[in-house]
């Protein structure tokens, strides 16, 4: 396998997304209700003046145009994690769960421990990783 080079930013970028994964499925459930049903606004400000939400219908558009564009890019986002996970081998998937999913903060060092690899696989391993889910969502090229 040849060792695949990544841009740190965009490396840092999607791993960055594979540890906020469940939040990004949250929230993509949470997007699509607010769309389909309308946002449920609750009144804090009791007796106060005017809600903050643009009363005016372009305004609203605009609102409702940015929440669409987030819920799509939540979306390849998601998709292109799960699509890359799914392909994984049973030990790579264990490691993407330890190292992103498990919600501790395990060292590449435990992880590699606790598979059964060495550092130096786990970490090519990683590379490829984010090399592929990267590509799917076009941040590299072919």
């Amino acid at each position: 396998m040849t060792a695949v080079k990544i841009e740190k930013g965009i490396a840092q970028y999607i791993e960055h997304n594979l540890y906020y994964y469940f939040e990004y499925v949250r929230d993509i459930q949470r997007l699509k209700k607010d769309i389909l049903f309308g946002r449920v606004s609750y009144d804090e400000n009791v007796g106060g003046g005017r809600g903050n939400l643009p009363s005016r219908p372009t305004e609203r558009r605009t609102i409702e145009l940015i929440t669409h564009r987030r819920l799509e890019r939540l979306e390849q986002i998601v998709h292109a994690i799960q699509t890359v996970y799914r392909s994984l081998s049973p030990e790579k998937q264990k490691a993407v769960q330890l190292k992103y999913w498990s919600g501790k903060s395990y060292t590449w060092e435990q992880v590699a421990r606790e598979i059964g690899v060495s550092v130096r696989q786990l970490y090519r391993w990683r590379d490829q990783i984010i090399y592929d889910i990267a590509k799917l969502l076009g941040e590299v090229g072919s």
